[in-house]
């Protein structure tokens, strides 16, 4: 076999299997003998096979080695096996430095927490919800020495079916009239439904005007508003000053941007001016 390159000549001899490892190049009409790791070609079937990475087994290590403790080269070795000296130079190193020349096989980086940890994660994000991984990070840190970043408390979490998920606040609030007499003047009938509003159904009748009181309150996760009793009649601007700005408004700044608002479809509470009023506080209505 013959190669050419930079106008020279290399030629590989092969009548038995030393003669492989041996290569010549010629320059001015002479052949001058020469060695080179560059070629890294073995014999297979009589052929010459170019490589350029060998898997090394155990027992191809064990065989340079055995080369090296022999007396042999690296350079000879390397030529012996087709393998790069530099890789020979490793692996005698290695030997030199543990005793063995075995891979040492892992799954990739190792596990910055121990299971102990990963269960004190778990245990402490159960026992507080609303901590953040910042602060599950700054606890296992304090408990066991363990620093950890964000993102490994999301994973370790996930691994058990814990996810962050944002809470969302709901004001629920309503209103209701109370009456002074004890006669309210309603006649209760029997109908079917969805004809509240037909005229057998129906009596005309002056405005109910009798003394009474009007009650707004409203609840909330773990909380709820303060009562607040009116008796004059509820419109759209008392609803905007007296609930919206003195009730929900302190609710909206104290819980954030995930608060929501629920009222119910009364005239009062769908006014222009109570849209602007919940617009401009950036309060968000439940539909």
């Amino acid at each position: 076999m013959q190669m050419t390159g930079n106008h020279q000549m290399v030629r590989v001899v092969r009548h038995n299997d030393e003669s492989i490892r041996e290569g010549y190049i010629r320059n001015g009409g002479k052949e001058v003998k020469l060695f080179t790791s560059a070629l890294k070609a073995f014999q297979c079937n009589n052929c010459i096979v170019m490589t350029q990475r060998k898997h090394l087994d155990d027992f191809l290590r064990g065989r340079i080695i055995g080369r090296l403790e022999c007396g042999r080269t690296q350079l000879e070795v390397s030529e012996e096996f087709g393998i790069a000296q530099s890789v020979i130079s490793r692996l005698r190193q290695r030997f030199q430095d543990y005793g063995n020349v075995s891979r040492c096989y892992s799954t990739g980086r190792p596990r910055v927490t121990t299971p102990n940890e990963d269960r004190y994660l778990a245990v402490t994000a159960k026992r507080n919800r609303r901590s953040t991984a910042s602060d599950l990070s700054r606890q296992l840190s304090s408990a066991t020495g363990t620093t950890v970043s964000r993102q490994t408390v999301y994973r370790r979490l996930g691994h058990i079916g814990l996810y962050a998920h944002t809470t969302t606040v709901v004001l629920f609030s309503d209103e209701s009239r109370f009456s002074l007499q004890s006669d309210s003047r309603r006649t209760l009938i029997w109908r079917a439904p969805g004809t509240r509003y037909h005229q057998e159904n129906t009596i005309e009748r002056h405005h109910y005007g009798c003394a009474g009181w009007l009650v707004w309150g409203g609840i909330i996760l773990r909380s709820r508003a303060d009562l607040h009793v009116q008796s004059v009649k509820m419109t759209g601007h008392i609803y905007r000053d007296d609930i919206l700005e003195q009730h929900v408004r302190l609710f909206r700044g104290a819980m954030g941007a995930e608060f929501l608002f629920m009222d119910d479809n009364a005239r009062p509470h769908r006014g222009n001016i109570v849209d602007e009023c919940l617009q401009s506080e950036d309060i968000t209505r439940m539909d």
